[in-house]
């Protein structure tokens, strides 16, 4: 339900509240005044960063290069901002326009600086539902946000898509997407604005509903189009209900929380799907007619491609068929990218393996990523087919690889067009688990159904302790060409830039800069916690910066602790500050 701000007295009373905060600190330098257009040409304005994922080819790639490998030993830091109630620390990506930098911080918070100097221009505070927030496992993080029409847009944990005025902080709408009182989860991941629509996806997995997708007017925020990726939309092509065994797809989960990406030659939004419910499937290897959710389980844990003025679904490949692991694409890290007069599409996938698919979504090469694996005993290159799956049926199992994290968590990797590399963090580990019995629990409101108990082991099946690296390889063959070992691997997103550096913000707080072309360390500086969410480069006043996300604490780096001890057993969760560089 949309709620216009022109008819309802009690909603501007409502809104001036939530807005309260939106204090006019100074005078604004620039209102984001980008739309559709701008978006398909953003690779023109290197000094701008205006999507979650920098460009629609998802690179995290910046073409700025004063900072470069021989002067990065210069890099001092240039200003920070604090966010208050920052639990579970800073996740998203900032976005960086015309010389303002935008971010946002958990409950729901936005905030927009000055990109030279981190003065403050306005702060939004959504009202939230505390009680509804408190019931969320998924939460109270937001991974990003999105620019169009003079507005920022933010999914809330609540189900609302917002508008925000981008000069002044003001509520501009809201649109209410999901009845989250009644299914608990909202959105936490970032919009994608694409023509003059928001493309937004709900958190799902093992959530029992049907994570649904929108497509949102941009300008008026009126719903335009809604997508199930749970067995899709009754009665059109995509009616996939056949695909669940009686009416689990009622309960099946999906969603879709992480942004995609579009290509503007197919018109085409490609999307990552979420993971079925229950997570884990009591009946082992005869999961197509016995269990909770028999069949193959459309669009569950899968590639789908939208048409983003219908949501019509135009193509599809399920990574997992009947996935009972965890190990869905919902990462939405879909990057384009041109080799030898073709465009491909490279998606390192959370169960370990990267895809590689042609523009129609048409497999053309699938690799193993990370070396620990055995839920499957390969992936047939050709076709992305399973091969040797290992179903879990009730009772306990040893050694389930990789660990239900996965291979590749959801923090981007990035692709440098100079060095023709994709670098991307990979998780060496393991766990055991209990597979038991659940059923979904709707009233009097959602509840999580993970279908399992387990425990991550210390060590892998080799006798090597847990680990991690930054793997520097070819996308379309896989073809590694140097390797940054970690003992405890780094949970945030990575950057390149045409300096020819690759920054890491690692898991103990450091931020460090290799050489992109080597993997040699070149800088590093200690931001005093560990990092979770995303590091970009932008331009402001002629002067390049570069900022990082800080902040720690999420249900993967909550584990850190446990495996690695000290500093993550210490290290606070309710701290988070936005980090920036420059030269001096």
């Amino acid at each position: 339900m949309r709620i216009p701000k022109r008819r309802s007295h009690v909603w501007v009373t409502g809104a001036a509240a939530a807005a309260m905060s939106a204090v006019l600190f100074a005078a604004p330098v620039h209102a984001a005044q980008v739309d559709g257009n701008r978006l398909l040409n953003a690779e023109k304005e290197p000094g701008n960063w205006m999507t979650y994922h920098g460009t629609y080819k998802s690179w995290h790639y910046s073409p700025l290069n004063q900072i470069n490998t021989g002067n990065v030993k210069n890099l001092k830091e240039a200003w920070s901002h604090v966010a208050s109630r920052a639990n579970r620390g800073l996740q998203g990506f900032p976005l960086a326009i015309d010389g303002v930098l935008y971010y946002s911080s958990p409950y729901n918070q936005l905030y927009a600086l000055d990109g030279a100097t981190g003065q403050v221009l306005w702060t939004y505070k959504q009202k939230l539902n505390e009680d509804l927030v408190a019931r969320q496992t998924h939460g109270p993080y937001n991974r990003g946000i999105a620019a169009g029409y003079g507005n920022i847009y933010m999914g809330t944990l609540d189900g609302k898509l917002v508008a925000v005025d981008a000069k002044t902080g003001k509520l501009n709408w809201e649109t209410k997407l999901v009845d989250s009182e009644k299914l608990t989860v909202g959105f936490t991941g970032a919009p994608l604005l694409v023509k003059d629509k928001v493309v937004i996806g709900a958190q799902g997995g093992e959530w029992p509903y049907r994570g649904p997708m929108f497509g949102v007017n941009a300008k008026t925020g009126e719903k335009v189009w809604e997508f199930f990726t749970v067995a899709g939309n009754e009665g059109t092509k995509s009616d996939a209900r056949n695909t669940w065994g009686g009416e689990s797809w009622r309960t099946g989960g999906g969603g879709g929380w992480m942004a995609g990406s579009y290509d503007p030659q197919t018109n085409t939004v490609w999307w990552g799907t979420g993971n079925p419910a229950p997570l884990y499937d009591w009946a082992g290897d005869k999961w197509m007619t016995e269990g909770p959710r028999p069949g193959t389980n459309l669009y569950t844990s899968s590639i789908i491609g939208l048409d983003p003025d219908s949501g019509e679904l135009k193509m599809y490949f399920q990574v997992l068929p009947h996935d009972a692991w965890d190990f869905d694409p919902a990462s939405g890290e879909l990057m384009f990218i041109d080799k030898g007069g073709k465009t491909y599409v490279v998606h390192p996938s959370k169960n370990g393996f990267v895809y590689v698919f042609d523009r129609n979504m048409k497999v053309v090469n699938v690799y193993p990523g990370v070396d620990n694996i055995n839920f499957v005993e390969s992936i047939n290159p050709r076709t992305g087919e399973l091969v040797g799956r290992r179903d879990l049926a009730e009772g306990k199992h040893k050694d389930l690889c990789p660990a239900i994290a996965g291979g590749y968590s959801w923090n981007a990797g990035t692709y440098s067009p100079k060095t023709g590399l994709l670098y991307k963090v990979g998780f060496e580990w393991c766990m055991d688990l209990e597979v038991v019995r659940t059923e979904p629990i709707l009233e009097p409101f959602a509840q999580l159904n993970i279908g399992a108990n387990f425990t991550f082991n210390k060590t892998t099946p080799d006798g090597k302790p847990a680990r991690g690296h930054i793997r520097a390889r070819d996308p379309i063959t896989g073809k590694i060409k140097f390797e940054i070992p970690y003992r405890v691997p780094p949970h945030a997103g990575l950057l390149t830039t045409a300096g020819d550096l690759l920054f890491v913000p690692e898991a103990d707080g450091m931020l460090v800069a290799y050489d992109a072309r080597s993997g040699r360390k070149l800088w590093s500086h200690n931001n005093g916690t560990g990092h979770n969410g995303g590091i970009i480069s932008y331009m402001a006043k002629g002067k390049q910066y570069v900022a990082v996300m800080t902040g720690w604490g999420s249900l993967v780096g909550d584990g850190y602790g446990d495996l690695w001890g000290e500093p993550w057993v210490s290290m606070p969760k309710d701290a988070g500050v936005l980090k920036v560089f420059a030269l001096p």
